[in-house]
């Protein structure tokens, strides 16, 4: 049984891999892109989010839950799994690994490659206003928090021990559908962090209001349908 420092060092760690490879997969393909040559595309950035995903939430996932995203930790608390301190600790590691790992990619990476996407923040399409993009938003992270309490949370789940490459899937395949109008953040520290160092917070608040919207429905449902007779989580 882990402690709870040791659980909020792996939150910490794992979402600041998490955002330095979301973010960094944003700013290869503006790389290739300023110098003439094809960019990553659509399906190369997806795969990317998705496999880091993957990776992180399976790598930690026995330690703290690997939650790595304040989306999924709601869901834990609003199902009662988990206690309002421990969630509120949780996000505040999150935030600051996300933070984290987009300042430690904006010294790496030159400021002409990461300025101009500003490190991966996401933003709303031209023609989508804010309504329009939490909906979004709030679809996608309910659909990736009902997944990740399918498979992670859920220790009768068929893949409880690899939830998170079922988790990654889900974000790949969010990416390619909500990738050109919202950028498919699903996790408001995916916006945070990047917004914190490249000093962007136009519409940030739609990556709050819609993945946490997202994330207490998801949560809610599965809990209430399918675990509510297991015992929360400590």
């Amino acid at each position: 049984m882990y402690n709870l420092p040791q659980k909020l060092a792996a939150e910490f760690l794992g979402t600041f891999a998490l955002i330095f490879i979301c973010s960094g997969s944003f700013c290869a393909d503006q790389y290739l892109r300023a110098a003439n040559q094809p960019g990553l595309g659509l399906l190369a950035i997806a795969l990317a989010n998705g496999l880091a995903y993957a990776v992180t939430v399976t790598a930690v996932a026995h330690i703290s839950g690997g939650h790595l995203n304040p989306a999924v930790t709601i869901g834990f608390w609003v199902s009662r799994r988990i206690g309002t301190i421990q969630a509120l600790l949780y996000w505040v590691v999150q935030l600051a690994g996300a933070s984290l790992g987009a300042y430690v990619l904006s010294i790496i990476i030159p400021e002409t490659t990461w300025l101009p996407v500003a490190l991966g923040t996401p933003d709303l399409a031209s023609d989508l206003n804010r309504i329009h993009g939490m909906s979004l938003e709030a679809a996608l992270s309910f659909i990736l928090v009902f997944v990740f309490f399918a498979t992670v949370a859920d220790a009768g789940g068929a893949f409880d021990k690899v939830g998170g490459f079922a988790v990654g899937l889900v974000v790949t395949a969010a990416m390619l559908v909500g990738y050109p109008f919202t950028g498919a953040a699903m996790n408001p520290a995916r916006a945070f962090g990047p917004a914190l160092v490249a000093h962007h917070w136009t519409n940030n608040g739609v990556y709050w209001v819609g993945p946490l919207v997202g994330g207490v429905i998801g949560g809610f449902i599965y809990s209430a349908i399918f675990l509510r007779d297991q015992p929360p989580a400590t």
